[in-house]
């Protein structure tokens, strides 16, 4: 089942939809010097280890091994299947007192607009908090 699926199911608008991605959107404007997403996501490391943070790349993807296998890596990519529902953040980590964390990082000036892809990354980010994580979207090394 996909987040709209679940909306459509419980009555939640796609308007309302939008709204909670824009929720856990972290809009920063301390962007300075940053132009891409891979500058947010070196901003956010750096700003978060002073914090004591510790965040790794996620990379998510398939290729095939050397005998033809497809071999699936990253988080909550089990298969194609349940990556086109749930995509792990860019960033997965803890913070002090054990906390998991998680951020999707975009481009300064990116807005949620409610894409596939936007959405099943909300549904990892909204897994998180669901479970005491501290997870979002950020634009921003202010994360």
């Amino acid at each position: 089942m996909t987040l709209s699926d679940w909306a459509t199911r419980h009555g939640v608008s796609a308007a309302a939809l939008r709204e909670l991605g824009q929720l856990v959107t972290e809009r920063v404007s301390h962007t300075r010097g940053l132009r891409t997403e891979a500058d947010v996501q070196s901003a956010v490391r750096i700003a978060r280890a002073k914090d004591g943070w510790r965040l790794w790349r996620n990379n998510v993807g398939a290729c095939l091994d050397t005998r033809g296998r497809a071999v699936r890596y990253g988080l909550a990519n089990d298969s194609a299947a349940l990556n086109a529902r749930l995509k792990s953040s860019d960033l997965i980590g803890v913070a002090p007192g054990g906390q998991f964390v998680a951020r999707e990082c975009k481009a300064p000036g990116w807005v949620y607009r409610g894409t596939d892809r936007e959405e099943a990354q909300l549904a990892f980010i909204l897994l998180v908090k669901g479970l005491g994580g501290d997870a979002a979207f950020t634009t921003g090394e202010e994360a």
